[in-house]
């Protein structure tokens, strides 16, 4: 197979000096058009703001394109802080940074064939029909090919960007000083689980044989259940850095909105009773919320599962406290509540009262559709909001200082994930009677 020309895209940076060259370019960048509309406004009588300067569609614009270049971390990083901090943050950036989540830029077809090389080995085409170059997504950490093998197999080619795994703690250290000095980022707003958690799912992610195991173990535990579709791994052609599996079709699962009230419930149904499986009978779980894990075929009426880099083993002790939890939960059990709590980790017998009693109120918070009998509308409730503003209100409080342990972050991902989603199709589902079997004692 000829070497294609190249065509638009842009290479993944992947020496820590280029990436970090970048993001000098881009801090430069910013502050000359910074200083440039700060004599514009002076020359004409004004006193410049330094916010204004800083969040000029222009300057933001620059950032979120640098980031987008970069993948890996960077990208991630910004994300992460759109997705989790977005109510504290200017809406520009906001907005701009909610581009991150789908606007991944292609590598270039040379830098493609030059990770394949690198991870196939010489002559790698000749295994495959006439590869495409475009890719079919790209995101974060890696971009992925639909491709057909000589013997048949009808394939989805997940390549990492080159540099990525290498350059993760260096990545979100630089990015968020930068978006600190330049001031996008308030001061007040304390993003250091942030980024911890960020270095923490990119190293997870980044491994895709570990990846390629978590694709098997899914596709063991559910094989029982015909109503889900998990990707065959294929180990052949399966690196650290090339994850190999069967394409999958169907439609993206938000795209199902405006089908009848009867399917979206069914959907959500079956992701809210895969959710009470994964913590309490596999004891793993796929952490990652995003949209576009998840597929669904309205012909089959199947739910096609993606991506389970950001999977999470959770030990039988943690699924037994959180069955406490939600048991205390549902029977209004305050002290039931707070014991459950302190066993599972959120604070302790020093914690302050105020914030025990805050923490607790967002529990029942959470569990509203646990302790409503009948069906729970989730097009038709503000929880989601309120959760976020219960967070957010204590999370600025300095006094409490206690991070809960690393298990409750991945689940409170998924759970918020699964809620946004719920809320997006409107579903109404009836999630006691779904929770009940998984919660006896």
């Amino acid at each position: 197979m000829k070497t294609p020309p190249d065509a638009p895209g842009s290479s993944v940076p992947s020496s820590r000096l280029g990436r970090l060259a970048r993001l000098g370019q881009m801090a430069t960048g910013v502050a000359g058009s910074m200083l440039m509309n700060g004599a514009r406004q002076l020359a004409q009588g004004k006193r410049p703001n330094l916010s204004d300067l800083l969040l000029t569609p222009a300057n933001v614009s620059r950032v979120t394109e640098q980031l987008a270049q970069m993948r890996g971390a960077a990208m991630k990083l910004g994300q992460l802080i759109s997705m989790d901090a977005g109510d504290m943050l200017p809406p520009e950036l906001v907005a701009i940074l909610a581009r991150l989540r789908s606007d991944a830029q292609a590598m270039p077809h040379k830098q493609v064939q030059a990770v394949l090389g690198a991870n196939w080995g010489a002559g790698w085409q000749q295994r495959l029909e006439p590869f495409s170059f475009t890719p079919i997504a790209a995101a974060s950490i890696g971009q992925v090919h639909r491709a057909k093998t000589k013997d048949g197999r009808d394939l989805a080619i997940k390549i990492q960007y080159p540099g990525v795994r290498r350059s993760i703690s260096s990545d979100v250290n630089n990015v968020a000083s930068l978006l600190r000095l330049t001031g996008l980022i308030p001061k007040t707003l304390d993003i250091a689980p942030l980024l911890a958690e960020a270095k923490r799912q990119l190293r997870e992610e980044a491994d895709y044989q570990a990846e390629g195991a978590h694709l098997r173990r899914f596709a063991e535990l559910l094989a029982n259940a015909p109503e889900f579709v998990v990707p065959a791994f294929h180990a052949d052609l399966s690196t650290r850095n090339v994850l190999a599996m069967s394409y999958v079709g169907g439609v993206p699962v938000e795209s199902m909105v405006d089908a009848p009230q009867a399917e979206r419930d069914r959907i959500v149904r079956l992701l809210v009773n895969l959710l009470f499986r994964e913590l309490f009978e596999f004891g793993l779980m796929q952490t990652d919320p995003n949209f576009a894990n998840y597929r669904y075929d309205p012909e089959s009426r199947q739910l096609i599962l993606l991506d389970f880099g950001a999977t999470r083993s959770f030990a039988p002790a943690f699924g037994q406290g959180y069955r406490t939890l939600m048991r205390a939960v549902m029977a209004g059990d305050r002290a039931a509540m707070r014991q459950a709590a302190m066993d599972v980790g959120y604070f302790n017998a020093q914690t302050q009262p105020r914030h025990q009693t805050a923490l607790l109120d967002m529990f029942e918070m959470a569990l509203e559709p646990l302790c409503q009998a009948g069906e729970f509308d989730f097009g038709a409730t503000d929880m989601v909001q309120r959760l976020r503003d219960a967070g957010m209100a204590l999370g600025l409080d300095r006094d409490f200082w206690h991070i809960p342990p690393i298990d409750t972050l991945f689940l409170h991902r998924k759970l918020g994930g699964l809620y946004l989603l719920a809320a997006r199709l409107r579903a109404r589902i009836n999630v006691r009677q779904l929770a009940l079997p998984y919660l006896k004692p």
